[in-house]
């Protein structure tokens, strides 16, 4: 297997660890008003990764309607209401239910993705995603829900599933700086709204110096270094294979646990680890490199 191939692999597996990372630390601003927890961490991602493609010297180019259209989609989607869905679904189901439903997303995509390129799923994937799947439920755990809890479950799978898909004509044209730029902007005044129509003026307030440190750390990490190292592997491992990583999530969840002192792993939450590594193994296996497309790669290369 390449350098390169390796690379791709570990923008992939770096972003969906942060990703993970998310559960443990979000501990520390659970009672910061949400939306406008939401909307700050945003719009601090926003000006970052803006700041990045300054640095980087990626002129802003101005999306066409459509781009646009998606672009708006995909924050709504896979930014607003994924968190929305989470929080409805959490307060009508375990967590678990929760984590196991959004962790089937990696057969999600493996079937989607290559449906989008008109072209037949790959049974190798299907596979692999299916063991990744099973390992994401063991760690998860199994848990309790109503009708409600499962459609809101199912409501945050689906848009899991469009932060990639969504995300993926756009990265044509507009390359993975602007694509996270734009979409983490285009976020903030939904964010805004909502939680000025559910707390009021209310929805910003002074936060203390743990929820800051948190914030911060979610607005840096796991949105735009997440998003960037995601963005950037996408297009060349395609949305099927790109989706196998997702299994990383509990991963990021449990090393994290582990730092942050809330203690060791369960001997179940192990094995699930042991079976998405080995989903991962099934999957990433090719007698080939994996290259990118003239197109994509000249996007991509900009970073």
């Amino acid at each position: 297997m390449s350098n390169h191939s390796w690379s791709v692999y570990g923008r992939a597996g770096g972003a969906m660890f942060l990703v993970g990372s998310l559960a443990a630390v979000s501990g520390v601003v659970n009672d910061y008003p949400f939306f406008g927890g939401q909307a700050a961490r945003y719009l601090v991602s926003a000006a970052l990764l803006f700041a990045v493609a300054r640095a980087r010297r990626i002129p802003l180019i101005r999306p066409t309607g459509r781009e646009t259209l998606l672009l708006i989609a995909l924050a709504a989607t896979g930014l607003v209401l994924f968190n929305l869905f989470v929080i409805g679904g959490t307060k009508h189901a375990n967590p678990a239910v929760v984590g196991t439903i959004v962790g089937t997303v990696p057969i999600v995509l493996a079937l989607a993705g290559p449906l989008m390129r008109r072209t037949r799923p790959s049974g190798r994937i299907i596979v692999a995603a299916s063991i990744v799947v099973a390992g994401t439920g063991v760690v998860s755990g199994l848990g309790t829900s109503d009708l409600q809890g499962i459609l809101y479950s199912v409501g945050a799978l689906a848009c899991e599933a469009c932060f990639s898909l969504l995300a993926l004509p756009l990265l044509v044209r507009l390359g993975p700086v602007r694509v996270s730029a734009y979409t983490a902007a285009t976020s903030v005044p939904m964010l805004i709204g909502l939680g000025l129509a559910t707390d009021g003026s209310g929805f910003l307030r002074m936060p203390s110096l743990a929820e800051l440190g948190g914030l911060a750390y979610l607005a840096v990490l796991v949105s735009g270094v997440a998003f960037l190292l995601w963005y950037r592997a996408l297009p060349m491992l395609g949305a099927d294979r790109a989706g196998l990583f997702a299994g990383i999530i509990p991963v990021g969840t449990i090393i994290t646990s582990l730092v942050l002192g809330f203690g060791l792993p369960a001997p179940a939450e192990l094995a699930g680890v042991a079976l998405v590594i080995a989903g991962l193994l099934v999957g990433l296996h090719r007698p080939r490199t994996v290259t990118a497309t003239p197109v994509v790669r000249e996007q991509v290369d900009i970073l």
